[in-house]
């Protein structure tokens, strides 16, 4: 004799479940789509952030420390800290290579940031590619040359071989060494 199984106690049917998993594989195909673009603009970003992290680190240690901190842009992805003490011994230079594969680069069809202190490569400062040769915070957190000048500019940043939406931007205005941050949303500089 067979035994009927109250409502409670049937299970889902085969059509039902294979319904389920087809929609589960939908969700997560979409979601894998975007996978790819998102992990760049990650990469880009925590590039900037640590960019972002060093540049005002270097103001508030020369402020605090009460001694200029000079600032190097080397090879294509590094940034390198010097403490410039005129008595003692001063701690060793700090260099910071980015996580991600982000380097110093522009993309061709991304303007300007607003600041618009020029993009001619992706380090720029004083209207110089590359900047002038030293570049240093001083005690009152302002940005100059090695000849006391103020020194506005940019670096860019970005992922090789990536979409110009991976462009990043950290601009320092030499008066205040105010320093800001820029990302392209494939349209424009936003803050």
């Amino acid at each position: 004799m067979r035994h009927r199984l109250s409502k409670s106690q049937q299970g889902f049917s085969l059509l039902e479940g294979l319904i389920a998993i087809a929609i589960i594989m939908i969700v997560m195909g979409m979601a894998m789509l975007n996978f790819g673009t998102v992990l760049p603009n990650f990469k880009a970003n925590s590039a900037m952030d640590q960019m972002l992290y060093q540049m005002r680190s270097a103001r508030e240690r020369a402020i605090a420390h009460r001694v200029e901190v000079q600032v190097q842009f080397v090879g294509t992805n590094q940034i390198k800290m010097t403490e410039i003490w005129t008595v003692g011994t001063p701690p060793a230079p700090v260099t910071v290579t980015f996580e991600g594969g982000a380097q110093f680069m522009t993309f061709a069809t991304v303007p300007d940031t607003p600041m618009a202190f020029g993009n001619s490569s992706a380090i720029y400062f004083e209207n110089l590619s590359g900047g002038p040769p030293v570049m240093k915070f001083t005690t009152n957190g302002s940005f100059i040359d090695g000849g006391n000048t103020l020194v506005n500019g940019t670096v860019f940043l970005g992922i090789p071989g990536g979409r110009p939406s991976t462009a990043r931007a950290v601009t320092i205005l030499g008066a205040t060494g105010r320093v800001r941050p820029y990302h392209y949303d494939g349209t424009a500089w936003q803050e």
